[in-house]
């Protein structure tokens, strides 16, 4: 007999968040969506994420078939991150996500001035 755990586990949400949960995916993916970039240009651009974050999030998305990693055979060696057409995919959802979040914006920012003080703390 399945657990509860396993049940939930069986869900399409639970599977989307497994991918997409960790902490800096949407930022990522956000800025990925702009079109390919190599890391340094990326990490200026999210420059709220730390490089190991960063670092650990594209890993996590390339092993999820969101984000592509191409190595060019350059001196030094030049790489280059982008979306795959899974990546691409969840263009819409950001959109809408996006959205949600400047209908529900409490007047004065309250909202993202307590999550940027969670995360400094």
């Amino acid at each position: 007999m399945m657990s509860e755990r396993e049940k939930d586990e069986d869900k399409p949400i639970c599977e989307a968040l497994q991918v997409l949960g960790a902490k800096w995916s949407f930022v990522v993916i956000a800025e990925l969506c702009k079109g390919p970039k190599r890391f340094n240009r990326l990490q200026r651009d999210v420059a709220i994420v730390g490089t190991q974050s960063l670092t650990d999030t594209l890993r996590h998305l390339e092993q999820a078939g969101i984000v592509r990693r191409e190595v060019y055979p350059t001196v030094p060696v030049t790489v280059e991150y982008s979306l795959t057409d899974k990546g691409m995919d969840f263009q819409a959802t950001l959109a809408e996500m996006e959205k949600w979040a400047m209908r529900w914006r409490k007047p004065g920012g309250a909202e993202a001035s307590a999550l940027n003080a969670a995360d400094a703390g």
